[in-house]
């Protein structure tokens, strides 16, 4: 029963986390992709434009920084410990911990997409009338997901597995659950292998479904 419970809330974290960290990592990304392809003609144009986007990119580079220079598990126990010091809800914070930290990189993930298409995609969306923000929303952002979504769902399974961290903060996961029963019945042998089988077993469904996805891209680019 504590299995079960543990690899419940595993999920809640993960799914809750990777939804959290698209959130992050679609306004990171096109911060910074905004800023990288736009500030020479704002520069010239002038105006509070330029310094405004600037800031928001200084401060979207801090927090790539530090996000992606410190261990997942000290950002867990800063916010479990510090931030929000006044709940109880482990699962919650867990989901904002690890989301916070998916951000990142899915943001530098959603960045290489955008960078990767055609000048003329622009182009061409400026030609329909589109300013910038709904050549992005319309046409640009559509084709990035596409191109990166083997990328992003790979970060889902290195983010199922990155949550068993989590017991360091007494959240009730898979891992902290096995250790659970293993103290209980002084026998850490089977508890352990389980909770190893069942991660394997999670991420062997989940790149089964990664690799369908990457046939079925390559099909329809045919």
């Amino acid at each position: 029963m504590k299995l079960v419970t543990g690899f419940t809330n595993t999920l809640k974290i993960t799914g809750g986390a990777l939804l959290f960290g698209i959130i992050i990592g679609i306004v990171i990304a096109a911060i910074r992709t905004s800023f990288d392809k736009n500030k020479e003609s704002m520069k010239l144009r002038g105006g509070a434009g330029y310094y405004i986007l600037g800031f928001f990119n200084a401060i979207a580079k801090v927090y790539l920084t530090v996000i992606r220079g410190t261990p997942v598990v000290v950002q867990l126990m800063i916010l479990y410990f510090v931030v929000f010091a006044a709940s109880d809800n482990g699962v919650l914070v867990g989901i904002v911990a690890f989301g916070i930290n998916s951000g990142a990189y899915v943001a530098e993930i959603f960045r290489a997409g955008i960078m990767s298409i055609d000048s003329g995609q622009f182009e061409a969306g400026r030609s329909l009338g589109f300013n910038y923000f709904q050549t992005m929303k319309t046409i640009i952002i559509p084709q990035m997901f596409k191109a990166v979504l083997p990328t992003l769902l790979n970060e889902f399974i290195a983010l199922l597995k990155e949550t068993s961290v989590a017991g360091y903060v007494g959240v009730m996961d898979l891992t902290k659950a096995g250790n659970i029963v293993a103290g209980r019945t002084f026998e850490y042998f089977i508890p352990l292998i389980t909770v190893a089988i069942i991660y394997l077993l999670s991420v062997m469904i989940l790149t089964s479904i990664v690799s369908r996805i990457e046939r079925r891209l390559r099909k329809s680019e045919r």
